[in-house]
């Protein structure tokens, strides 16, 4: 009897019917002029060249590591055009190519085939993170809510958590057992944060101090640093390649009681106490150009320059309701410090000042300028892009959210900003000018928290719905759904080799996530 070919399915019949997109490159296109520039640096590689104007990205990829010599070991790319609004008046905006110089340039009328066209290059992460699809391990340990978690700048196999049984814990992510129980604090743990030189970890509390830790193996370093009146709401540490030679970083914790202080961590005394604000500090990030920012609940965003004493450079004055959360679009570059994806451990200090500053400058630099922009998200719907070493007007205003933006985040490149809400979804924004992207629906609850993988390619988000979702940033879809946890998760965080994501909220179990 012949093969019969089986009847469609649905989903075929459906498909079958779909209009199809039929991107069909016109024959005797003629030859175009590129030019390639560098988007950090400016510079120009290999001067004018004709190519065919239906060249794809693989081709101009192919190119341009010929032209730099990298053909042996070729490095991915990713290819925009500045293109100039259609009025005089309104701002360049980058076209990034997408599949061929033609669809995306020529065929939409950006540039015509006799203009000399300006593709700017930037180099993609090296390295792929694999999703994480399944719960490697749940520990117990904590005997209450797990508020805050934190990778090591360096590995995937130590994390810290603090929790509300006043204590934080470091955790061995390769024997999924616990490390270290940090004891001391008076009353739960609120937030953690490890130097970027991955050697100590600093915890605040609602006890109203602050203490220092070793990060190997859970030591104190020293008492408790007391000074605040109110509890600590966030901690900042110095950037790498800002610290001196022979120096500690310094630590920045913001407070309820509307002040910052910053302390030398060395000799465990305050050095300065930073007040202007009016109200509760919710958020503060120390930048990599000396500048401290700090939100509040007084609506305001504050910039404090560390290189001349901590004074006030700056009060940006635009959201109509409390701060919660800033990010800077080099936020990955400063976490990780002189660290890669790899973990080499620097071989001196003066070694790994020049190693962060090179992971500082590959971020920050945009053609020879420094750039570094700051989102900031409120309780009023909204999100505010800013430059704010530029102006004390906001670069965009970001609408959309339906209730209040609880946590925003640049992504390791700064190309992305993600936003998490009460409205149960996450969107996506460009990283340059503030313009929405999309919408990442799927959340039934309150999204708190989000974090990106070292390659930009995925985010992972926590929720009151109890699980943890992993989403695909190219097709803007969800990658996998990770349920598991028994009741609502409060905090995330993805490690910066990839390997890992952990999570932990009011189940009091930690979760390790792999791929």
């Amino acid at each position: 009897m012949a093969t019969v070919i089986p009847p469609q399915s649905k989903k075929q019949k459906r498909e079958a019917q779909q209009p199809r997109d039929v991107s069909l490159i016109p024959t005797g296109l003629p030859n175009v002029s590129i030019k390639f520039q560098a988007l950090d640096s400016g510079e120009t590689v290999g001067g004018s060249l004709r190519v065919p104007g239906g060249i794809t990205e693989k081709q101009l990829e192919e190119l341009l590591n010929q032209l730099n010599g990298t053909a042996d070991d070729p490095v991915p790319y990713t290819f925009s055009c500045d293109v100039e609004g259609r009025r005089p008046m309104d701002p360049i905006q980058p076209i990034d190519i997408k599949d061929n110089l033609y669809s995306s340039i020529l065929e939409p009328g950006y540039r015509t085939t006799e203009d000399t066209i300006t593709l700017v290059y930037t180099p993609r992460a090296i390295f792929k993170v694999r999703p994480v699809t399944r719960s490697s391990s749940a520990i117990a340990g904590h005997g209450s809510t797990i508020l805050c978690s934190a990778f090591a700048p360096n590995s995937s196999s130590r994390m810290v958590t603090g929790a509300g049984d006043n204590t934080a814990r470091i955790w061995d992510c390769d024997t999924q057992t616990p490390k270290a129980t940090l004891t001391g604090h008076t009353n739960w743990v609120l937030c953690v944060s490890w130097c970027p030189n991955g050697e100590v970890i600093a915890t605040g509390s609602m006890d109203n101090t602050i203490r220092l830790w070793e990060g190997k193996s859970g030591k104190p370093v020293g008492d408790a640093l007391r000074g605040h009146l109110k509890w600590i709401t966030s901690l900042a540490w110095e950037p790498i390649h800002l610290v001196k030679a022979g120096e500690q970083p310094r630590l920045a914790s913001a407070s309820k009681d509307g002040t910052i202080k910053i302390w030398d961590t060395s000799r465990r005394v305050c050095l300065y106490t930073l007040s202007g604000h009016t109200n509760s500090v919710s958020c503060i990030k120390w930048g990599g150009q000396g500048i401290l920012y700090s939100g509040s609940h007084d609506k305001t965003v504050r910039a404090w320059d560390m290189n001349s004493e901590g004074r006030c450079i700056n009060v940006l004055k635009s959201h109509a309701h409390w701060v919660n959360h800033l990010s800077l679009s080099t936020d990955y570059a400063l976490r990780v410090g002189p660290f890669d994806h790899t973990g080499v451990e620097p071989t001196s200090p003066e070694d790994a000042r020049d190693k962060a500053l090179k992971n500082y400058e590959k971020v920050v630099k945009k053609n020879g300028r420094v750039e570094e922009l700051m989102v900031t998200a409120s309780d009023d719907f909204t999100m505010f892009l800013w430059n704010p070493l530029k102006s004390t007007k906001p670069l965009g205003r970001m609408t959309g959210h339906q209730k209040l933006v609880n946590h925003v985040a640049f992504s390791p490149d700064g190309r992305y900003i993600v936003s998490a809400s009460f409205d149960n979804s996450i969107k996506l924004w460009d990283g340059r000018d503030g313009k929405f992207i999309s919408t990442f629906r799927g959340h039934v609850a309150s999204v708190y928290q989000v974090a990106w993988s070292a390659d930009c390619r995925l985010l992972v988000s926590c929720s009151k719905d109890t699980t943890l979702k992993v989403w695909d940033v190219r097709t803007r879809k969800l990658s996998v759904d990770l349920p598991g946890h028994k009741d609502e998760v409060f905090t995330v965080d993805w490690s910066v080799d990839g390997k890992r994501v952990c999570s932990g909220g009011k189940d009091k179990m930690v979760r390790i996530w792999t791929h």
